[in-house]
């Protein structure tokens, strides 16, 4: 099912509020190529029920403070049932911030999403928008979302890193 990113979206943004002490002197020492990115990587098997096929930001890269809209397009290739869940941790390097298992039909319920359980096999496209809080420490974060279905399959696999340190030459693009 695509709402888990939007599950494991939401989680790292409440990961992230909830840092609250400042960041460590390790992440201030960061050498000075590092700029606000993100990336994806689909880490799943063709067998995997959910295939993601895009996904994508606005603004990109995300801006702590402001509203992000993230678009995701994928297909399950069979149907998903309520029981499905999500494991999704949140990592400050080696430091983890969040580790929390995650019903995708309740969240999903729970968001008011357009797609809800049971999803039927197909293509969808979900747009979510989130409100990115101001505390985002300036710091590097990965996200590793661990999907299954009711039945204990495989439903997805999605790795996520999200670079919120500024750029000392944003002017240049470094």
């Amino acid at each position: 099912m695509v709402h888990i990113f939007s599950v494991s979206l939401l989680a790292m943004l409440a990961g992230l509020a909830s840092a609250s002490s400042p960041p460590t002197q390790e992440v201030m020492n960061q050498p000075v190529h590092t700029m606000e990115s993100w990336s994806w990587s689909d880490c799943g098997s063709p067998a995997h029920v959910v295939q993601l096929k895009s996904i994508s930001l606005s603004p990109d890269p995300p801006k702590p403070g402001q509203d992000l809209t993230v678009t995701v397009v994928g297909t399950a290739q069979q149907r998903i049932e309520n029981g499905a869940y999500a494991d999704v941790v949140v990592k400050l390097g080696l430091i983890k911030l969040l580790s929390k298992t995650f019903d995708v039909c309740d969240e999903a319920r729970n968001a008011n999403a357009t797609i809800q359980c049971p999803v039927e096999e197909g293509d969808y496209t979900v747009v979510e928008t989130v409100a990115l809080p101001k505390e985002i420490p300036q710091a590097k974060f990965t996200v590793a979302v661990r999907g299954y279905t009711a039945d204990e399959d495989d439903m997805l696999c999605l790795d996520l890193q999200v670079n919120f340190m500024k750029s000392p030459f944003p002017r240049f693009g470094w």
